[in-house]
């Protein structure tokens, strides 16, 4: 074991059988281990690399609040095989609840409505326990967002959404903050249960993400600097600024919105934790359950289907995805077409839908 570097993912002694290391994952472990400040593992979708996680760290409770609903029932196997507890992350009578080793999950942003959580604030209150914070970062990835920076212990992707992104590979990720105690221990304690565990990436899809981090800073600024300039015009709109038409139809339709950019009075924290830029994915609310259902087919540059990060632009009727979502929300997932152009077409459906209901 010798030869073995956690802060140098890949250099193991030999590379003699592909659930232990295999040239194109490994490349890409490297390449992620820089991005992310920490070493890196990858795994064959975000749900595996959070269900390993979970393994490692063995937590008795685990706090956790609303979000993407595949971890809460990666998170409902381990408590039906471990008997964890499970506690609100953002109910403070709930913390009493946490002790040494119990793992605190953050996901920020929040999917689907792109809203963030103060990563230094639970960073602290985990740590005065005793506990871990672990956060799902998939929505902000580098260079968005830095968790480690801020104090998180374990990062963790969905590598299929910003990292993949062209829609077309599945993967995982989790980091490790390097100045976390254990952190040589915790990588190749991960290293060693992913053999048993088989939840390694194929070969081909390690070429892939080789192949799309080449293009990650391009692709996710350019969709971050969209899709707020999207939510601050529509934003306008709701206010009445615009032109009359536009904000007519607009209000007649459309309820609110919900994105970091939008949280004015957490920009003391909001701005240093994210300084690249806020996340890709914002959420609309619509006036009406039967108005979001008909938006996505007035869309003539947005693809109604799920998943995201890709550089088309998406748009779903999330009660497609996640039945304890409010029935009037769409998630947009912003790719890298013009901003103007992104706009306007969802101003056309609004005036679309306007002239229906009228």
């Amino acid at each position: 074991m010798a030869a073995r570097d956690p802060l140098v993912p890949g250099s193991q002694d030999t590379m003699i059988y592909s659930r232990e290391s295999a040239p194109n994952t490994s490349r890409l472990e490297t390449i992620l281990s820089h991005l992310l400040h920490g070493p890196v593992l990858t795994y064959s979708s975000g749900l595996a690399a959070f269900h390993a996680l979970l393994v490692w760290l063995n937590p008795r409770v685990v706090a956790i609040g609303a979000g993407y609903h595949g971890c809460h029932g990666v998170l409902g196997i381990y408590q039906k095989l471990t008997g964890c507890k499970i506690v609100d992350v953002h109910d403070e009578s709930a913390w009493g609840e946490l002790g040494k080793g119990d793992v605190v999950h953050l996901e920020t942003p929040l999917n689907p409505t792109g809203e963030a959580y103060d990563i230094a604030k639970y960073a602290q209150q985990a740590h005065a326990r005793g506990a871990v914070l672990t956060v799902d970062a998939t929505f902000a990835p580098p260079p968005l967002q830095d968790s480690f920076a801020c104090g998180a212990d374990f990062a963790m992707h969905s590598g299929t959404k910003y990292f993949g992104g062209h829609s077309d590979m599945l993967c995982g990720v989790v980091g490790i903050n390097p100045a976390r105690a254990t952190a040589r221990d915790d990588y190749w304690g991960m290293w060693d249960e992913r053999i048993h565990l088989g939840s390694v990436m194929g070969s081909f899809e390690g070429w892939l993400g080789v192949r799309s981090v080449r293009t990650l800073e391009l692709r996710v600024l350019r969709q971050s600097k969209s899709a707020t300039w999207i939510v601050e015009s529509l934003a306008g709109l709701l206010d009445g600024r615009g032109e009359e038409a536009d904000v007519r139809a607009t209000k007649k339709t459309l309820s609110k919105l919900q994105h970091a950019s939008l949280q004015k009075s957490d920009m003391h924290w909001l701005q240093k934790q994210m300084p690249g830029g806020y996340g890709p994915v914002f959420v609309i609310w619509m006036a009406s359950e039967e108005l979001a259902k008909r938006l996505p087919s007035k869309l003539h540059l947005f693809h109604h289907a799920t998943s995201l990060g890709g550089v088309e632009s998406l748009i779903e009727w999330r009660r497609m995805s996640d039945d304890k979502i409010d029935p009037r929300v769409l998630r947009v997932s912003v790719g890298v077409e013009d901003a103007e152009d992104l706009k306007q077409d969802l101003v056309q459906a609004f005036k679309a839908l306007a002239q229906e209901v009228s």
